[in-house]
Parts: structure tokens; C-alpha cells; sequence
């Protein structure tokens, strides 16, 4: 792999600072929980806005789109290997 192959992160000097991967920045946070305190606001007229929209197929995908701010989507997970072998799950549990 020649020099131009490589990213620029990949030949680069330890990291020494900044936020630790996979914080999110304030301003996520923030807008988070502005959404978070205005949908508790108004969850009584929620569906008072939404019976007020007089196309079906509209008011599901509002109604559905709603819902993700309080049950967020599932990641799909792939489970891979040998197709004759047995899959086994191992559940380790820590006292606290």
C-alpha cells in the first residue's frame, strides 16, 4: 500500500485530545432534549393534531414518524457462520 492509499488518520500522531468517540456534541444533546421537553409538552394535543389530518395514509405516516422520538428503531443484526452448525448464545451476567 503506497503512501497515497492511506488516509490521512491512518499515518497521523496519537490522538490527545477532544471528546472520546461516539460522545455526541452538545448541540445534539441539546436539541435532544429541547425535542424530548416539547414532545412532553404536548403529548395530550398530539392526538388531537393528528385526528385532525384527513388523509388516512398521512396521519399513519405522521403518527409513525411521532412514534420513533419514544421508541427509537431496532438495529438489525446478521448472524453468520456455519449453516450446519448449531448457533449458540453465550449471556454472561455481572453482579454489581
Amino acid at each position: 500500500m503506497s503512501n497515497s492509499d492511506k488516509s490521512k488518520v491512518e499515518g497521523s500522531r496519537k490522538k490527545t485530545g477532544g471528546r472520546v468517540a461516539g460522545t455526541p456534541n452538545k448541540t445534539t444533546a441539546e436539541i435532544k432534549e429541547a425535542i424530548g421537553v416539547f414532545i412532553s409538552h404536548n403529548a395530550d394535543k398530539l392526538n388531537d393534531w393528528i385526528a385532525e389530518i384527513d388523509d388516512p395514509a398521512k396521519r399513519i405516516d405522521l403518527y409513525f414518524k411521532a412514534m420513533e422520538y419514544a421508541v427509537p428503531k431496532l438495529a438489525r443484526t446478521e448472524h453468520v457462520g456455519d449453516d450446519t452448525a448449531p448457533i449458540v448464545t453465550v449471556f454472561k451476567f455481572q453482579d454489581d
